[in-house]
């Protein structure tokens, strides 16, 4: 696997600010179109906690429902300043793997470690969670899960088999080789059921289920989390900004950190998007 980058404090923070310009892009075409969308997960504990990025947190997470998503994607991404950003995920870059999108800042670029070889296009990001309904019923909820484990398996395998040995690698090589296409294409048994008007619970299908150590807390509590978070808005300062996040910020942040005010150990203050090359595209 290949070297993670350790960023200066001066380009850690470049790289921050960076991310700054493309949440206040999003927050404009968002407004400028009336679509609904909320700062999440270390996102909003920064704009409580610290009214900014949390000092070590690499990059910044918007979430959206399924409806709100696919109007953007329709109406608003065209209004999109291209000398700032690009909007990418499965439909706007055929190589794009995740089940998430990312806007993309123009000129730049920002590989993460172990991704060298993918071949979609890269630069410093934040990223655009579409929240899909999950159904009422447990029973139902465990098979969604374990529907969507299969798909995530599949699109991360193009990584994986780089990045592992023996078994896995034999088994990652296997998955690669099932398109990207056919995910979303089976993804589409749930998300054309999403609606905002609907009284289930969402969740990030390609990603782990979204509670705070998910496999402790409550089978009837595990794989999604309430839609008033992200329907219930309130506006936020953040880094100077007025972005919109949860009005139950307490309710929000309790269920997905915990004791949410207290400060990790230090050895634990870390950024998860490793990084193995970055440019600020500047001249």
């Amino acid at each position: 696997m290949s070297k993670e980058l350790e960023l200066s404090k001066e380009d850690f923070r470049k790289m921050q600010l960076i991310e700054l310009d493309l949440l206040k892009e999003f927050d404009r075409v968002c407004r400028l179109h009336n679509i609904s969308y909320v700062i999440t997960d270390g996102t909003m504990l920064g704009a409580v906690r610290h009214h900014g990025f949390i000092p070590w947190d690499d990059d910044a997470d918007i979430c959206m429902l399924r409806e709100d998503y696919e109007r953007f994607k329709k109406e608003a991404m065209k209004d999109l300043n291209p000398d700032i950003c690009f909007f990418q995920d499965n439909t706007t870059d055929p190589y794009y793997r995740w089940g998430y999108a990312k806007l993309r800042r123009s000129g730049t670029q920002h590989i993460r470690v172990g991704q060298e070889h993918l071949k979609c296009k890269t630069g410093i990001f934040i990223d655009i969670m579409p929240y899909d309904d999950i159904p009422h019923n447990l029973c139902l909820q465990l098979i969604q899960n374990f529907y969507c484990f299969c798909c995530r398996k599949i699109l991360w395998s193009e990584v994986a088999k780089k990045n592992t040995s023996g078994f896995k690698k034999l088994w990652f090589s296997l998955l690669s080789h099932i398109s990207i296409k056919t995910v979303y294409d089976f993804l589409s048994i749930y998300t054309s059921r999403s609606r905002n008007s609907s009284t289930n619970r969402v969740r990030l299908l390609l990603f782990i289920p979204p509670g705070r150590e998910y496999t402790k807390k409550p089978l009837n509590d595990r794989y999604g989390m309430t839609k008033k978070w992200i329907t219930e808005r309130a506006e936020y300062i953040f880094e100077g900004v007025p972005l919109y996040g949860s009005r139950d910020y307490d309710g929000f942040l309790r269920w997905k950190f915990g004791d949410y005010m207290k400060l990790p150990p230090e050895d634990k203050r870390c950024g998860h998007a490793q990084v193995s090359f970055i440019s600020f595209g500047e001249k």
